[in-house]
């Protein structure tokens, strides 16, 4: 079994913003060497977010003003975390709703995506430096 790690580091010009990361991801897939497998993307901070979906600017905006409907940055002061001295409980929120990470098949030494599938980072409280987690392992 070969396994590779690798870290990816971000710090945002925005507080908030979406980053593709599948043609980095599918060039750690070729260094690993693996040709059948996973590979395992999380984002280890808890104000960021993996995620898959298409890759399409109007679909970014559908998703920021959804997530700032559910989760608004401004709430009027109701947020308990943000009474502790934090200013990002809605970030915090943002990463539930769209997630932790994804894992991904490797098939033939390539991501097994779907045709319009894309491994993205959502990073809601950025201007920071945070890091994301590159896992692949297999054969």
């Amino acid at each position: 079994m070969k396994t590779l790690t690798e870290y990816l580091w971000f710090n945002t010009k925005n507080k908030k913003e979406f980053i593709n990361l599948t043609p980095k991801i599918e060039g750690l897939v070729i260094k690993s060497g693996i040709k059948e497998g996973l590979c395992l993307v999380n984002a280890m901070h808890i104000t960021a977010s993996v995620f898959i979906n298409d890759d399409e600017r109007g679909l970014f905006g559908d998703f920021d003003e959804w997530l700032e409907k559910l989760a608004p940055h401004n709430y009027e002061g109701r947020y308990k975390h943000n009474l502790t001295g934090e200013d990002n409980a809605d970030a915090h929120l943002k990463r539930t709703i769209m997630g932790r990470e994804v894992v991904v098949a490797v098939t033939k030494n390539k991501l097994d995506l779907g045709p319009w599938e894309q491994i993205f980072y959502g990073e809601f409280d950025g201007q920071r430096k945070k890091r994301v987690l590159v896992k692949i392992i297999g054969d």
